[in-house]
């Protein structure tokens, strides 16, 4: 008894010694009401970093700081649509909304803060692999889809508004709607995606089976420490922004950096579009804007149109991009 009596100051002196250490262990890895990292927030993923490197900077993995700014200011201005002439192209025209002017585009102003050249990381030449023989008559087979139109099956799924080009998975920043929220309970992550209101939610399990492939494919979740790893395969089509097929599997990583920040690192493996897999990684910035409402009524209406300019150019013996009818003419691909 007497023992106990002694050891007890000594025990909660103990405590009151361990609680900064406690305290600041919490604040840099916050832990939900369950005991997982959380991850919960809303968060932007807009970067002018590209996705694969630009072939002139070859194996030049990182920039200095001055090469950075200058870069910058470079790519601020040749992607600036508010300068560019649809008859003249510029900033990979005629990819994006010509139509929008640069108020509504949200690609963000500045690069990565390590200086990387592109998002990709492996390979090391910073660029996805490229197809091999059967990813690339699955994507000769989408033009010529897209070259016929024949009808509204026949569009992409972003005329249709059916899935968003940068939701993913796997996610990838692109011109504007770089934002998404992550929401956590015991037993799912549910992450939604502000491009065409994409909300993927996932089971935290084993292993999740289903019968039939998915729009965004099929997703289930596991922590490996303090990092939430998803799984996804089973992808139903083969329109999507990166072209992979049903055969792949994307598998995408979630963990903290700091208070501000997470890391969001991906991997994609697909037999029947790359022999070997590639990687990217990015952070996702706190944001203290929330996550708007996509309605996707310009392309729901607008296919109307793209639909009846098609036949009406048909009418008068052309293809709907002005050739002759008969003529394979070129339709750009890419959503």
């Amino acid at each position: 008894m007497l023992q106990r009596i002694l050891s007890t100051p000594y025990f909660g002196f103990g405590l009151l010694l361990l609680a900064p250490a406690l305290m600041a262990q919490d604040s840099a890895n916050p832990r939900t009401e369950y005991g997982q990292p959380d991850i919960q927030g809303t968060y932007t993923f807009r970067t002018l970093t590209p996705l694969n490197r630009p072939p002139e900077l070859a194996d030049k993995a990182t920039l200095t700081a001055a090469e950075v700014a200058e870069w910058e200011q470079f790519e601020l201005r040749r992607q600036n649509r508010d300068l560019i002439i649809d008859s003249v192209g510029g900033a990979g025209y005629p990819p994006g909304v010509i139509s929008y002017n640069n108020f509504w585009y949200e690609r963000g102003t500045n690069a990565l803060g390590d200086y990387r050249t592109s998002l990709i990381y492996d390979p090391p030449n910073g660029r996805r692999p490229p197809l091999n023989a059967a990813g690339t008559e699955r994507r000769e087979a989408r033009q010529q889809m897209l070259f016929e139109s024949a009808g509204p099956e026949g569009r992409t799924t972003v005329d249709r508004c059916l899935t968003g080009f940068v939701a993913g998975p796997p996610i990838v920043p692109g011109g504007y709607n770089n934002n998404m929220q992550i929401v956590q309970t015991a037993n799912q992550i549910m992450i939604l995606n502000e491009m065409v209101h994409s909300a993927r939610i996932i089971p935290i399990a084993d292993a999740r089976e289903t019968k039939q492939l998915l729009w965004e494919g099929n997703s289930v979740a596991h922590w490996e420490g303090d990092t939430l790893v998803i799984e996804t395969k089973d992808f139903y089509h083969h329109y999507n922004e990166e072209g992979i097929s049903e055969q792949a599997r994307v598998t995408e990583r979630i963990s903290r950096i700091n208070e501000e920040m997470l890391e969001y690192d991906f991997t994609v493996e697909d037999p029947l579009s790359w022999d070997i897999p590639w990687s990217a990684k990015f952070p996702l910035q706190v944001s203290a804007d929330p996550v708007y409402e996509y309605a996707c009524h310009e392309g729901n209406h607008g296919l109307v149109g793209i639909l009846a300019g098609w036949r009406r150019y048909e009418s008068m013996g052309m293809n709907g991009d002005g050739t002759p009818l008969g003529t394979n003419g070129t339709v750009a691909a890419d959503e």
